[in-house]
């Protein structure tokens, strides 16, 4: 099921480049004192990167939950991981629907 997803391309929440923190829930750059300057990215590199941190989401949870089904977790930790899947998974569909609603304006504008 998860597999399926993976051909959209790559999501990552967190990432470290040069001295510089992105957290994805805030995308906010924190760079060092100092630091040079992060590498811009293009916008396709970026919800490639957030398309595969969501799949990793995803395949976590469901490696949680087969080890509570065999007894090897908690119900604790399959709660969080699911929970966290989830909560990535509704940000990664926020983000299309932003996306394609961005696409209809711009196709439907004057030229």
């Amino acid at each position: 099921m998860i597999d399926a997803i993976q051909s959209i391309g790559a999501f990552s929440a967190m990432k470290k480049a040069e001295g510089a923190e992105l957290n994805a829930s805030t995308a906010l750059v924190v760079p060092h004192a100092g630091a040079a300057p992060p590498q811009s990215q293009s916008f396709a590199e970026v919800l490639g990167n957030m398309t595969t941190d969501v799949i990793h989401s995803m395949k976590s949870a469901e490696g949680v939950s087969l080890q509570a089904i065999r007894g090897e977790a908690n119900t604790r930790e399959v709660v969080d991981a699911v929970m966290s899947a989830e909560q990535s998974l509704q940000t990664a569909i926020a983000i299309r629907d932003k996306v394609v609603t961005a696409y209809l304006e711009i196709a439907r504008m004057q030229i």
